[in-house]
């Protein structure tokens, strides 16, 4: 359970941040409705952020439920697949990223909005990761 505390802890955050999510239901979520006897009993008092949370879960692991710990690594293996998709599209959109929005603030879907401002000039390379990855339609 410890990687997945360290991927859901770091990578979590960069993603719904983001708002950038793959499935239906927001994997946070999930893992809340899953693990909310554990969360209400052992991690009750813990404050929420930086991971405190999921270490409390990792601390009482061998209490913790099997649709508990299902919901955690289902939560980082979407976290993943989602991290994979943003890596992508990065690398096929870099230059336009570059050329384009260099000026541009990082995070929060800046550099998405970027690209999407400048879509007539971006090259179909980038075009096609943003589709193929679900970050445009």
């Amino acid at each position: 359970m410890r990687n997945t505390i360290t991927v859901l802890s770091v990578l979590g955050l960069l993603l719904f941040a983001g708002g950038v999510t793959l499935a239906a239901e927001n994997p946070v979520d999930a893992v809340k409705k899953a693990c909310n006897t554990e969360l209400t009993t052992f991690c009750k008092g813990v404050k929420p952020g930086d991971g405190r949370v999921l270490a409390c879960l990792y601390a009482f692991e061998d209490r913790v439920s099997d649709k508990c710990t299902f919901a955690v690594y289902n939560a980082a293996a979407e976290l993943e697949q989602a991290i994979n998709a943003l890596k992508f599209a990065a690398s096929q959109c870099k230059d336009d990223l570059l050329k384009y929005c260099g000026d541009v603030q990082v995070g929060e879907g800046r550099g998405l909005a970027c690209l999407e401002k400048n879509e007539k000039t971006v090259s179909q390379a980038c075009k096609d990761a943003l589709k193929q990855t679900g970050l445009k339609k």
